[in-house]
């Protein structure tokens, strides 16, 4: 497999998928999104492989949507409202399919979280089926600062006191911190993700395919059938919604943008929090 943005490679009936962007601590463009989604396909649809791990090259899982590669539609003020409205629209529609792709996969996800885990890789991190941290890992949605969205993912699996602790804040939180609200199946050194998240799929390709694929779709299908499809249902219209507000806050953040770039509007966005609540690893990094 020849991709640009990604490194994919099978052993010992585990597919490993790394998102390859270091530069750019893995954010998702549209491209990135293309390759990953056509990795996950090849992977569930060859019967060499019987689990997936899914992680991210150098210091970051996943550090969000990539907001150069969207900057026109990220910008409110940029066009009328309704273009706004239903350009966002279309987009949350896209993304929430990434990842109901996921769980429609015959094999199971194994998320390697081994750092910055912020935003849409957040989001995919939750959608995995199962998710296996690094100690140095860091989650959040610092998004919400600037009126964006959160996901409905969030409450149905952690409970809705915890979701929004961090959804109404854009707080960082720790690999601990996942573990306790369940964001996280476990926690292990930072030199132990990989192997651990390999072991997890080769005990996995012990059980029968058959038996695997059909109790993945007894979860999955069963918590759709349950109502989590109507939350994102709801969820795709208040993401458009969020993404297409505009107000003094925002003005405030492209003002800091247009005068000293990005790295400007992220410390607009960003530097009334600090410290974050949890330490040194939080506090000291960039986004």
């Amino acid at each position: 497999m020849d991709y640009e943005t990604i490194l994919y490679e099978v052993d010992d009936a585990v597919a490993t998928i790394t998102l390859n962007r270091p530069e750019v601590m893995n954010a998702l463009s549209s491209d990135l999104e293309r390759e990953l989604h056509d990795a996950l396909r090849h992977a569930g649809a060859d019967p060499d492989v019987r689990a997936i791990v899914l992680t991210g090259a150098g210091r970051a899982f996943c550090s969000g949507y990539d907001m150069a590669a969207v900057d026109g539609a990220s910008d409110p003020a940029s066009r009328y409202p309704a273009d706004v409205i239903g350009g966002w629209y279309e987009r949350s529609q896209v993304e929430l399919d990434h990842l109901r792709e996921i769980w429609s996969l015959p094999k199971p996800v194994i998320a390697a979280v081994n750092g910055w885990c912020m935003g849409g890789g957040f989001w995919y991190a939750l959608a995995c089926d199962i998710t296996i941290a690094s100690g140095a890992a860091v989650f959040a949605q610092p998004e919400v600062r600037m009126t964006s969205s959160s996901i409905f993912l969030f409450a149905a699996l952690c409970g809705w006191k915890n979701a929004n602790r961090y959804a109404l804040t854009g707080d960082h939180f720790d690999a601990a911190e996942a573990l306790r609200i369940g964001v996280v199946n476990e926690v292990v050194e930072p030199g132990d993700l990989l192997p651990a998240a390999r072991r997890l799929g080769r005990r996995i390709a012990q059980v029968p395919a058959a038996s695997v694929r059909l109790n993945k779709a007894i979860t999955m299908q069963g918590l759709r059938a349950a109502g989590i499809d109507s939350g994102l249902l709801l969820n795709g219209a208040l993401n458009a919604m969020a993404h297409s507000s505009y107000g003094p806050e925002r003005e405030r953040l492209n003002a800091a943008k247009a005068e000293g770039g990005l790295r400007a509007f992220l410390g607009a966005r960003d530097d009334p929090f600090r410290p974050e609540p949890f330490g040194p690893r939080s506090a000291g990094a960039g986004e």
